[in-house]
């Protein structure tokens, strides 16, 4: 069965589909394993290697991953639903697949190993831009970069330069290779992005974009240690500033270097720890933009509706229980609002002693005997 590549859009007549995500759970104990056996036609779907969206799962559920290209097997280490790794899906797709300005899936990627960037290339709409590499699949797309036609035309001409330095037999072949144009009249690749405007502003402006992410991507191997390694990172980072002197203005820093170092659930623990003491009321409110910079403000919209729907019988029976409350304090409200009043033309109540009456005097004895 298939479903929308963009999941938010629920046209049944949408273009671009994909088939749904197909996991088998091998293995017991310590070795269990899962096996997306449809990967490769999920892939090919959205137009990406198939090892892109294995190691994003294993980057979001913390697990390793392996890949058999030959043998079409590409495995997450523990055990995982197929609707799980569909949701998670839906995050890679929008992060590395959708174009930014019209949603479309119709992109590629272009992977700059020269200056640690990765550009992103609409041909629907002809958008062309930067993806944020802070995420941890950018190093792996770095290191692992798609095979594109570039690629296939650079195979090509190093097959035709091996042709050229071994001879042909043939004389009129070796006149049309005299004539061919220098190779570097092609062009390289890499300097592509700087071929479009020559400019003082937009050489200005790329280097500007180029510095900004190169900021992202200092230390980019952080990212590949353990997390206890990179919450110590982070601790120094924040502790660090606190002796300078210089904490109270670098929650932006603060909240970069956690989105770097991928420490950003954790953060708040260790800004609590370094930044409060037994003043905390005040310290609350002095540290208050820190807090809100790395804590998570919002959620995805499809979680949304779901919380919402969820909640309708919870609201529903909190509105009846509030009008219930409102009839039974409008009833009671109506002894307390019993006025009573004193008139002056009232009779007066007069105060009588009353003298206890004296009881009768006691007859004489009568003999019982005697009668």
């Amino acid at each position: 069965m298939s479903v929308n590549v963009n999941r938010s859009v629920l046209d049944q007549f949408y273009r671009y589909k994909m088939p749904r995500i197909i996991a088998k759970v091998e293995g017991k104990g310590n070795g269990i394993k899962t096996v997306i056996v449809n990967m490769t036609d999920v892939a090919k779907s959205l137009n990406r290697p198939p090892t892109y969206p294995t190691k994003f799962f294993g980057c979001e559920l913390g697990a390793q991953t392996q890949f058999d290209a030959k043998n079409d097997r590409f495995i997450v280490n523990g055990s995982h639903e197929a609707n799980k790794l569909q949701d998670m899906l839906d995050g890679f797709i929008r992060k590395f697949v959708l174009c930014p300005e019209c949603d479309n899936p119709e992109t590629d990627l272009h992977i700059n190993a020269k200056k640690q960037t990765i550009g992103n290339s609409c041909k629907a709409c002809g958008y062309r831009g930067m993806l944020d590499t802070r995420h941890k699949l950018c190093t792996f797309i770095l290191r692992n970069p798609p095979e594109d036609t570039g690629s296939v035309k650079k195979k090509e001409k190093k097959s035709k330069k091996k042709d050229k330095e071994n001879g042909s037999s043939d004389g009129e072949a070796s006149n049309h290779n005299d004539i061919d144009a220098p190779d570097a009249v092609d062009g390289d690749d890499d300097d592509q992005d700087w071929g479009e405007e020559t400019t003082e502003e937009a050489q200005q402006r790329r280097m500007e974009e180029i510095s900004a992410h190169a900021k992202n991507l200092t230390l980019s191997e952080d990212l590949e240690k353990p997390l206890e390694k990179r919450v110590n990172l982070f601790y120094n980072f924040v502790k660090q500033k606190k002796e300078d002197g210089a904490v109270d203005s670098s929650d932006k820093e603060i909240l970069a270097e956690a989105e770097r170092l991928d420490v950003k659930d954790t953060a708040p623990l260790i800004l609590t720890e370094l930044l409060m003491d037994e003043n905390i009321r005040d310290q609350i409110k002095k540290y208050k933009r820190h807090f809100l910079r790395v804590s998570k403000k919002y959620v995805s919209k499809e979680l949304a509706k779901e919380i919402h729907a969820k909640a309708v019988p919870f609201v529903k029976w909190l509105k009846e229980a509030e009008e219930e409350s409102e009839g039974s304090g409008a009833d009671e409200g109506e002894d307390d609002n019993v006025e009573v009043v004193y008139s002056s033309s009232a009779r007066e109540l007069k105060v009588e002693s009353v003298t206890p009456e004296k009881p009768a005097e006691e007859e004489d004895d009568l003999d019982i005997d005697a009668i």
